[in-house]
């Protein structure tokens, strides 16, 4: 084992403190509402996630692979989004808020805590698997507005306002009503969603936070008929707020598989100029602008590493052979792209496979679809071995 550390001693991971782009960058295509709180940040990596993680790391040392689980440190150490997806998660929002100020306060390095809103009523209307605990016959609408200022509330303390926040704001909400209205329940919610959303900026104007709303992916709204759409409904939903809220811009690819800039195209993707997510950006930016909406971007590239995994677009639940994808950065060579990012957290579940189960859905029972797989948000350690040994590029190794 020594021997072990002494060969990969100089192949630690340090945390990245990222840097402003170099003068490679191209120039900004759109003015900049507020500036990139991505720079001079160092991303807090939540000891929750990591937690789940030591799981993994004892799976590859049972089968004496040393490389691999010094690759689940890497994962340990990067800064991932925490989700606070129903009431009971806002008890970790503290636990974030304190270890990210012990960490800034004691290395003097400032820290980026990231963090998913994800609690709307009726969500997911389109999907079972990770519906959510709000109902609009049930109050939901009044719980919601309770639950987003509670997360004002744990997001305000003193430590709190030391720190600085990335939100990425109810992942697949809007990108159901730019596609999915025939579906009883997405109509039903829409108002909902919509006046939720609004209600979640208005709210959520801090001074050391920037906002970003979920902008589905490429092969969702990346088709030239939705682009128009998609920018309509996100300029209607900014008007529904109210004093000067405003956002920093959009997050795209939240817990999916598409490459920021893939190497080949892909043949489902033949008839898209969306056809991965750095010309999805580029698809949706003038559409944004032309709606006087923020056009910036985060973009999900945490399971994004390993392409030709899906037979069609459309399958997302729990994709086999998926890997890791690039550790965050701002490199990302379109100046309106603030960093690549890990939203989802990977080894959390996306549903289950279980077609007995009440939130089952057959998506994740699918042909692409890794089985057996627990409900969504559990721990599939499974999962995560596979992201780790698909990851690319390679993880870097850590020791501690």
């Amino acid at each position: 084992m020594m021997y072990l550390q002494t060969i990969l001693a100089a192949l630690v991971v340090i945390p990245a403190v990222f840097a402003a782009p170099g003068s490679s960058t191209p120039k900004p295509t759109v003015p900049a509402t507020n500036p990139n709180i991505f720079i001079g940040k160092e991303l807090y990596a939540n000891s929750i996630y990591a937690e789940k993680l030591e799981q993994t790391a004892k799976t590859f040392l049972k089968k004496w692979d040393f490389a691999n689980a010094a690759r689940v440190k890497t994962v340990q150490k990067t800064g991932t989004f925490g989700w606070i997806s129903s009431f009971a998660d806002l008890k970790n929002v503290p636990i974030y808020i304190k270890e990210a100020y012990n960490i800034q306060k004691r290395t003097g390095k400032k820290q980026l805590v990231e963090l998913v809103v994800y609690n709307l009523p009726e969500r997911d209307c389109s999907a079972k698997s990770s519906a959510g605990e709000l109902f609009l016959n049930d109050g939901g609408a009044a719980k919601y507005k309770d639950f987003i200022n509670k997360v004002k509330a744990a997001l305000t303390t003193k430590e709190a306002k030391e720190l600085s926040f990335a939100l990425v704001l109810e992942p697949d909400s809007l990108g159901n009503l730019v596609t999915n209205m025939a579906v009883e329940k997405c109509a039903g919610a829409a108002d909902a969603y919509k006046q939720g959303l609004a209600y979640a900026i208005s709210t959520l104007q801090l001074p050391n936070a920037a906002l970003y709303i979920d902008a589905a992916h490429g092969g969702w709204l990346g088709w030239d008929g939705n682009l128009p759409l998609s920018a309509e409904l996100y300029a209607e939903v900014l008007s529904l707020t109210t004093g000067n809220a405003t956002i920093r811009g959009f997050a795209t690819n939240v817990s999916n598989y598409n490459a920021y800039k893939a190497s080949t195209r892909e043949a489902f993707t033949e008839w898209s100029n969306s056809w991965d997510e750095y010309h999805y950006v580029q698809s949706l930016t003038p559409h944004l602008i032309a709606n006087n909406v923020p056009a910036n971007f985060i973009v999900d590239v945490g399971r994004s590493g390993k392409l030709a995994v899906r037979s069609t677009w459309g399958n997302w639940c729990n994709i086999k052979n998926a890997g890791f994808g690039p550790l965050p950065t701002t490199n990302t060579e379109l100046a309106n792209v603030d960093a690549l990012v890990w939203v989802k957290p990977g080894g959390e579940s996306d549903g289950t496979s279980d077609p007995t189960a009440q939130r089952y859905d057959e998506m994740c029972g699918g042909p692409d679809a890794h089985i057996p797989a627990p409900e969504a948000g559990h721990w599939f350690d499974e999962y995560v071995v596979n992201l780790v040994k698909n990851a690319n590029p390679v993880l870097p190794i850590s020791l501690w």
